[in-house]
């Protein structure tokens, strides 16, 4: 219960005795389609005209720009389209609609700022109206407590993308992102490590990798489509700041190796959080924090465009959820699980589509048929993609029998899907100036990759379900802070 003396959120919504007759989320969302569709039309005619674009100095639209163009602006038409019913009734409509589009329009400069002043002011702009979004509902005490906690982290990031920026400054004398990328090899060994750190806890805190996760896990008290919006464009930016600083990242091997670690903890601690939650929307936020880690690997193995297609993915992926995170809540009862992970015919299963899998992901990339990075960038998208085509069969009614064959069914067209949208993505970024970087395998490669397959071999066999210790850590590391969590259902009284 809180101090605040407040109505019964039981009952017919507050009659205002009129008709709301505002037009901006009419408005709003006519012209946020229109700009998805003029994206698309950008994103074609890269296809057709060499070079970027540019405004000199100021922005640039390269195939970067366009991808995230068509990608931001469709799943905000998606989130306008579906909020105007969402929000129907809501005295805040108006304010949550400009705020969606403002935010709309803060990520479409971000990824097409050239000059390193607008770089930095889009992506503190992004971070401030994402907080406000969070912070939507100004009843509540644990939305505003979220917002708090949401814009210190986000201004943090801007300011550490600002060290950044002004030392490579600084050091290049460019006042541009693409002078500063083409300089990158000039930077002094001690600037460089001041600006490539403040670039990667920039991105990490972005993309709510471990340890920087709480405020992902508070924003909860968002609106579903503002959440929705949040995990599927949003936290994508510390992936859109590694493609577009690659030549800066990639100058020292051991740094990709601290991209790759960074990642890889934030991947397999995302996958373990999720399995102890029961909250949906909580559960969507651990795998965000998972896939976003994933993304930073894919970065460290030196893949940017592998990256940018996982980044675009899981954005589709993650909108859907959300969206329809209220058709997951069920009851159930403890009872014997039917897992399809036991005995020796699931292993079998497995074990003989992963290896297909990984064929075929050979075949249509080329990635996997080198003994680089390029192998295990092949093994972990056969090995995350397998992990989500069981969990996704597992959910269905189909008896256990039929789930085994129905695995292969489902996951190799799904690899086939992954591979091709990765050529794709990989055609439109020609002229972004690092797209693959290969490295030579390591020992922290390997160790990496065991890492991830004890993870994903202790999940299927349920592991946190027989070490309290492991269950109680887990838990604990989810938790967000206290004051952001909603309990009372008195308190979900927006009136």
């Amino acid at each position: 219960m809180t101090e605040q003396q407040q109505t019964t959120a039981v009952g017919q919504l507050p009659n205002t005795g009129t008709k709301s007759t505002s037009l901006a989320p009419r408005v709003f969302t006519c012209v946020v389609w229109a700009l998805c569709v003029a994206s698309l039309g950008v994103l074609v005619a890269r296809f057709v005209v060499d070079g970027a674009w540019t405004l000199p100095g100021v922005a640039a639209v390269d195939g970067l720009t366009a991808v995230m163009w068509v990608v931001v602006t469709f799943f905000s038409g998606i989130v306008h389209s579906y909020s105007r019913r969402y929000m129907a009734g809501s005295r805040t409509i108006d304010r949550f609609f400009g705020g969606v589009f403002a935010f709309t329009l803060a990520v479409m400069v971000l990824v097409a700022a050239d000059h390193v002043a607008l770089f930095a002011a889009a992506w503190v702009a992004m971070g401030i109206v994402m907080a406000d979004l969070i912070g939507h509902v100004r009843g509540w005490p644990q939305a505003q407590a979220a917002a708090t906690l949401a814009r210190r982290y986000f201004l943090a990031s801007g300011a550490l993308l600002t060290v950044a920026l002004v030392t490579l400054w600084l050091s290049t004398g460019a006042t541009t992102v693409s002078g500063i990328v083409a300089a990158a090899d000039t930077v002094p060994q001690t600037a460089w490590l001041v600006a490539a750190g403040a670039l990667l806890l920039a991105a990490m805190i972005q993309s709510a990798l471990v340890p920087f996760h709480t405020w992902l896990l508070s924003s909860m008290t968002a609106p579903t489509p503002a959440s929705a919006l949040m995990h599927a464009g949003f936290v994508n930016a510390g992936g859109v700041l590694l493609v577009r600083f690659a030549p800066v990242v990639t100058a020292d091997a051991q740094f990709m190796l601290l991209l790759l670690a960074v990642g890889a903890t934030s991947a397999l601690l995302g996958k373990l959080l999720k399995t102890v939650q029961s909250d949906v929307k909580r559960q969507l936020g651990c795998s965000t924090v998972g896939q976003m880690g994933f993304m930073i690997m894919q970065a460290g193995l030196g893949f940017f465009g592998a990256a940018l297609t996982h980044l675009v993915l899981h954005g589709f992926y993650k909108a859907y959820q959300f969206l329809s995170a209220g058709e997951q809540v069920e009851q159930t009862a403890p009872g014997k699980a039917d897992s399809q992970s036991a005995g020796v015919l699931g292993a079998g299963v497995a074990l003989l589509s992963a290896l297909a899998g990984g064929a075929v992901f050979a075949a249509l990339t080329g990635k996997g048929t080198h003994f680089d990075s390029g192998l295990l960038l092949a093994g972990l998208v056969v090995l995350t993609t397998l992990h989500a085509t069981r969990t996704a069969v597992a959910q269905t009614d189909l008896p256990a029998a039929v789930r085994f064959g129905a695995v292969p069914v489902v996951f190799l067209p799904a690899i086939a899907v992954y591979a091709l949208a990765y050529n794709l993505v990989h055609a439109l970024l020609v002229d972004v100036p690092v797209v693959t970087a290969p490295a030579d395998l390591t020992l922290v490669h390997g160790v990496v990759a065991a890492a991830f397959l004890a993870v994903y071999v202790a999940i299927e066999r349920g592991a946190y379900e027989h070490s309290q210790r492991l269950y109680v850590a887990l838990l604990n590391l989810s938790q967000p802070p206290s004051d952001t969590v909603l309990t009372a259902k008195e308190d979900y009284n927006e009136y």
